[in-house]
């Protein structure tokens, strides 16, 4: 499958379950990547906001900042571009592009300071690739943080065998699911 086919092949697989149904499958990744925080000892953590039809990132974003963690979250700027803001908690978001739920904190300029991302993805396979929604703004952005462990989440029907890669992909250092 090209990487077109394959975006609607896993589409079509997350269109089975409800958002209620999503949100209880959820849970049981969000605490693998909760205990791999805790392993990491990672305290700056650039995650993302998600959408109904990801992995629910929302209630572990609060306790990690409630554990005294630095969040980060995307927010985009332009046609291909994101930047990284400070997450200051759900009265700090703002609608953005794309409809998702963006920070208005300030600026992350350090990409050195921070210990862990956490990344979504329409899909991975079993080497880390990942495939994203199509537009490249997190490959981009995390070819400027090299050296940074950069985590995928997902849920069990987003793993497939392969998935067709090209130079500017960039690969995740693990991937959680369940």
């Amino acid at each position: 499958m090209n990487k077109q086919e394959l975006r609607k092949e896993i589409k079509r697989r997350k269109q089975s379950f409800s958002d209620e149904q999503l949100s209880i499958k959820s849970l049981p990744i969000i605490e693998k990547l909760s205990a791999r925080i805790n392993e990491l000892g990672a305290k700056n953590i650039i995650m993302y906001y998600s959408l109904p039809d990801e992995v629910d990132t929302h209630h572990a974003i609060d306790l990690l900042l409630k554990d005294n963690a630095n969040i980060y979250l995307p927010k985009v700027t332009g046609e291909g571009t994101m930047e990284i803001r400070r997450y200051e908690g759900k009265e700090s978001m703002r609608e953005g592009a794309f409809g998702i739920m963006e920070p208005c904190g300030g600026v992350l300029h350090r990409y050195e300071d921070i210990d862990l991302i956490v990344v979504p993805g329409m899909a991975f396979d079993k080497n880390f690739n990942r495939l994203g929604r199509g537009k490249g703004y997190y490959d981009r952005f995390l070819a400027k943080t090299t050296n940074k462990k950069k985590i995928g989440i997902c849920f069990d029907f987003q793993v497939v065998d392969s998935i067709p890669t090209e130079e500017t992909d960039i690969r995740m250092d693990e991937l959680i699911y369940q």
